[in-house]
């Protein structure tokens, strides 16, 4: 069931269906996630469950505000602070030593956990109803501190932009709230502060030039760490392989498309035969095939970042066997884009 994310009463329900212990649809701003209290382990191994994940992933825990990371973080480092101060609420993620006994299960049984502020106003709006000690009769109820919501697709898909991405993924008996289209689009970037020095685990909005001057600190790579260094903890999206359309993937310069391209008009297809080839991509190409779907990228980072996900879903629905993508540019702002596309290449 899909329902008015910006509705009062939507939102009443929403928090309602987290406290029974149920999933739920949930808008924010970098893309739809499959949303459980965080500290009902039964309500989290129900997302394992229906996304196919290992229950050894961690999932992200979404808060209301940085006054809730308490519940969770047993310390927080003065450059993470900074960086919530900076980026909060927005599409940064920060892994934090974890408190004993709080949200195992979503952390995938680690010492550390993931903790992220939303800026979408239907996120907020369902974060603070949460919250709540009392319900509307004035009868007192437990508060839910944070919600984890990984994105709401199959373990290792594309991510879903639209609520109705959600529903496709999940069916209609599943609680979404529509929140419109995602305005990033890709997930958050991710740093962890759990081991004394911000360490850059998945790009995102928030680029890592961005962190670097709201912290002070050098942002590390994971291998430019010492070799004696603690291992870094697991984190979301950050398996190989990941974020892939059923097309397979191909990342390729402009020229190498436009070779192929040429090749593929030289070869006739057979009468009837359906396309099974799309394009993405800044430079424009020829082709004089009718195999061949193509669909323009945007010159601007941020202006794919936001299409990119349903892009990759339309494409699929148009049953093509590969999606060939011309390389994003070797540009901090592109680094986001070039991960998800890395990885779902890389399936």
């Amino acid at each position: 069931m899909v329902l008015d994310g910006f509705a009062p009463e939507s939102i009443a329900a929403a928090a309602q269906c987290l406290r029974a212990g149920e999933l739920l649809g949930l808008p924010t701003e970098t893309v739809y996630g499959l949303a459980a209290d965080a500290e009902n382990d039964a309500a989290i191994a129900k997302i394992f469950s229906a996304k196919g994940r290992p229950a050894d992933h961690p999932l992200i825990v979404h808060v209301l505000n940085s006054d809730s990371v308490a519940h969770f973080a047993c310390e927080v480092p003065d450059f993470a602070a900074s960086l919530m101060h900076a980026f909060w609420p927005g599409p940064l993620t920060l892994i934090l030593p974890r408190r004993s006994g709080v949200a195992a299960a979503a952390a995938g049984g680690q010492n550390s956990i993931g903790l992220r502020c939303p800026s979408h106003p239907v996120a907020q709006a369902l974060l603070k109803a949460c919250q709540q000690s009392s319900d509307a009769t004035g009868q007192p109820q437990k508060p839910v501190w944070g919600v984890a919501a990984p994105s709401a697709n199959q373990f290792g898909r594309v991510s879903p932009t639209t609520a109705r991405h959600v529903q496709g993924e999940f069916g209609a008996d599943l609680l979404i709230l529509d929140g419109g289209a995602c305005a990033v689009g890709i997930e958050s970037t991710i740093i962890d502060c759990s081991r004394g020095v911000p360490v850059l685990l998945r790009p995102g909005a928030v680029t890592r030039d961005q962190v670097q001057a709201a912290c002070g600190l050098k942002v590390l790579l994971k291998d430019e760490l010492p070799t004696h260094a603690a291992p870094a903890p697991k984190a979301s999206g950050t398996l190989e392989s990941h974020y892939a359309p059923k097309a397979k993937v191909r990342l390729m310069s402009a020229q190498a498309m436009q070779q192929d391209l040429n090749q593929l008009a030289a070869t006739p297809a057979p009468a009837g035969a359906a396309s099974r080839i799309a394009t993405y991509s800044r430079t424009r190409l020829i082709s004089h095939s009718a195999q061949v779907v193509s669909q323009p990228m945007p010159m601007d980072a941020s202006a794919t970042a936001h299409e990119l996900f349903a892009v990759l879903r339309a494409l699929d629905a148009q049953g093509v066997s590969q999606i060939w993508i011309e390389t994003p540019p070797d540009a901090p702002e592109w680094d986001g884009v070039r991960d998800r596309l890395q990885r779902a290449a890389a399936s």
